[in-house]
């Protein structure tokens, strides 16, 4: 298997290790924007989409956030299954016709939402029951200067709106895992500023309010606390579960262990690589298709 990825910063890296996990005799090559890119032991350079080789069998987009709807639509004329790093794009002004362009391509479009492969949220999606549902509440916050060590947080693409770069686009995760676990909303409200002293251009306070027939569920998002926290709440009518998606583990109100994992969140790359490549083979997904993703994206921007 020859595999080729646009992009080749952290994310990329982690779809390496969950791919040759799974395909262990995978050729990885890499678009780079120079040839004078660092090169790496097991990684092919290619500096320029002429030089792409044409048994090529996936591509695998992790550019930044700004790039992926030019980048995508370069892929699509290489006919090839498609593994595009979330968000799918940034913004909606051509949304609807690349959604058509990538329907007429008949290439397989997947759009990467690992936390769907977090033992948790699976766990959530198996055993709610939707009707005992009250209130739902998730947190994503934690300190965008730790995200990268070593590298000025100021001058990544999550730093930069032009890049794509803001925190509800970063942690687009959590909209997509509700929708995931509960289906889509009747209606959504959302507030989405830049509050904190971060020297950042971009978004760093996102707050959304889902509502359903008998519940709503609210997600707060930042890059601003210092303290890493990611955690989903449930009210249901006879307890409350508390999901703590850093530590992976579920309680009660009661404060007993409901359901717990290792802790492991490379694993949640292993296992959507090892999703997308059925679906390859297979030829179909069965979730997070590009158009899907694009709707996830709506919420996110509050253009539902």
């Amino acid at each position: 298997m020859r595999a080729l990825f646009i992009g080749y910063g952290s994310i990329a890296r982690k779809h390496i290790i969950a791919l040759k996990r799974a395909q262990s005799d995978v050729e990885i090559f890499a678009l780079r924007r120079t040839i004078k890119a660092l090169k790496e032991t097991g990684v092919i350079n290619i500096s320029n989409w002429d030089n792409i080789p044409s048994d090529i069998d996936l591509i695998l987009i992790t550019n930044p956030t700004s790039e992926h709807e030019q980048t995508l639509i370069k892929a699509l004329k290489l006919k090839k299954p498609i593994f595009l790093e979330k968000p799918p794009i940034h913004k909606l002004s051509n949304a609807e016709e690349l959604v058509e362009t990538v329907k007429q391509s008949g290439s397989l479009v997947y759009s990467a939402f690992n936390m769907r492969f977090h033992p948790l949220i699976k766990w959530c999606k198996d055993h709610i029951n939707i009707k005992d549902v009250l209130e739902v509440s998730a947190y994503c916050g934690s300190y965008l200067p730790d995200w990268r060590p070593g590298a000025d947080y100021k001058i990544g693409y999550s730093a930069n709106a032009k890049l794509g770069g803001g925190v509800h686009l970063d942690l687009i995760h959590e909209l997509d895992y509700i929708r995931y676990i509960f289906g889509d909303p009747n209606s959504t409200q959302s507030n989405l500023r830049k509050v904190s002293n971060l020297e950042i251009d971009s978004i760093d306070s996102a707050s959304y309010w889902l509502n359903y027939n008998d519940f709503t569920a609210s997600i707060r998002l930042n890059y601003f606390r210092k303290q890493a926290k990611r955690h989903l709440e449930i009210v249901q009518k006879d307890y409350v579960l508390q999901i703590d998606l850093i530590n992976f583990v579920i309680t009660n109100d009661a404060g007993s262990v409901l359901f717990s994992a290792p802790k492991d969140v490379q694993e949640t790359y292993n296992q959507q690589m090892l999703y997308f490549l059925e679906a390859v083979k297979n030829k179909k997904l069965t979730m997070n298709d590009f158009e899907s993703s694009i709707e996830t994206l709506k919420y996110c921007l509050n253009e539902k």
